[in-house]
């Protein structure tokens, strides 16, 4: 028997007792607007996103739980202690009871929450919240140890997962300064430059429209074909033009709004406004071409921006001219063997941190779902 086990049985043998949200806690609005955050304010500033900013005024000074009443739902939450101002569609909840813990509240939540918000959805998805289904939210309410002790161990469960994110993203910034480094050939004379079009050819892709892909999307599908930002689907070759289907690996230009590549082994294709191109193999390796690609991505996107502010976007021109080096094939290939290690280590969802994340992740979710459940309280 552990900890807890031990601690319900000898405190709440016959179970526990759940109340509305609305009997435990005061829940309310802000009243700033996203106009009001500064770069370097004083107190955080709590919107309708993930993304915590900053202001010099404050509207609160407490411990409470904050969630959009936008987007987002069920997915964002905010623990906050302290001064801190809130965006007038962003919800507040401090918990004014003390029975109950704000972070045995939050975990809970973020457990259970969704689920409970999509029975008051008329449709798949929630848009929006109100107060009253913030209130009507039943939350079981254990002896308080308990409730310290399941906030101790899902904060250790997040504290890990906070270290290797960490982590991660100090590895993927080595990455990205060795990979610049690696490809840029300065002062090396040896290595000539030639423009992308020269040693490849240019793909234009599909007619297939968003719809179309979304219906005909298909786990068993042989072809991938790429749309802007990470759409992308798999379709069966038979609900293909075959002229539209690249059987060669190549590289697609993600050429609007996130500027981007993305390397493909065949087969593939892409949405018309998106090309790619197909690697000389006999002068260049295709996933060196596009490692070296990936270092012009932040140029790319400031081109593209400078275009256009509503939707960065690219021209083929853009990329025909990209000057790339040549070094010889086996330089190319000793250069990807080093990448390719690197960028497993720091994407690969199947291996390196990324799935080492993943599985603390899940861990977390199974534990805490094991841990904030508990026999109710028979009247």
């Amino acid at each position: 028997m552990n900890r807890i086990e031990h601690l319900l049985q000898e405190l709440c043998p016959g179970g526990v007792t759940s109340k509305k949200l609305g009997d435990l806690a005061d829940v309310g609005t802000g009243s700033s607007n996203r106009n009001e955050s500064t770069g370097d304010g004083k107190y955080p500033f709590y919107v309708r996103s993930k993304t915590v900013y900053l202001t010099d005024e404050y509207e609160f000074d407490e411990e409470a739980i904050v969630i959009p009443g936008e987007g987002g739902i069920g997915d964002i939450f905010h623990y906050v202690n302290g001064r801190y101002a809130l965006h007038q569609r962003a919800y507040r909840i401090r918990l004014k009871s003390e029975s109950i813990e704000t972070k045995f509240a939050l975990y809970f939540m973020k457990s259970n929450f969704k689920k409970f918000i999509l029975t008051k959805a008329v449709s798949a998805t929630v848009t929006s919240i109100r107060k009253p289904m913030i209130m009507d939210f039943q939350i079981p309410v254990p002896p308080l140890e308990v409730q310290r002790e399941i906030v101790r161990i899902l904060d250790t469960f997040t504290e890990l997962e906070a270290e290797l994110e960490a982590e991660l993203d100090a590895r993927k910034k080595q990455y990205e300064h060795y990979r610049e480094s690696v490809l840029s050939f300065t002062g090396d004379r040896s290595v000539g430059r030639v423009p992308l079009l020269e040693i490849a050819t240019r793909n234009a892709g599909t007619a297939i429209t968003a719809e179309q892909m979304r219906r005909l999307n298909d786990d068993l599908g042989e072809i991938t074909v790429f749309a802007a930002g990470a759409t992308k689907a798999k379709i069966r070759r038979q609900d293909l033009p075959a002229k539209d289907v690249i059987n060669k690996p190549g590289i697609v230009v993600k050429s609007r709004g996130y500027i981007g590549f993305e390397y493909c082994e065949t087969p593939f294709t892409h949405k018309s406004e998106l090309w790619s191109y197909c690697i000389d193999e006999q002068v260049a390796l295709p996933r060196f071409i596009k490692h070296f690609l990936e270092t012009q991505s932040s140029r790319l996107q400031a081109l593209a921006r400078s275009k256009s502010v509503k939707l960065p976007q690219l021209s083929v021109a853009d990329t025909d001219k990209l000057l790339v080096p040549l070094p010889s094939l086996q330089v190319q290939s000793h250069i990807c063997e080093l990448l390719d290690r690197f960028e497993t280590l720091t994407n690969d969802l199947s291996s390196g941190l990324p799935a080492e994340i993943q599985t603390r992740r899940n861990q977390y979710e199974y534990y805490r779902n094991q841990l904030l459940t508990f026999k109710e309280l028979v009247a």
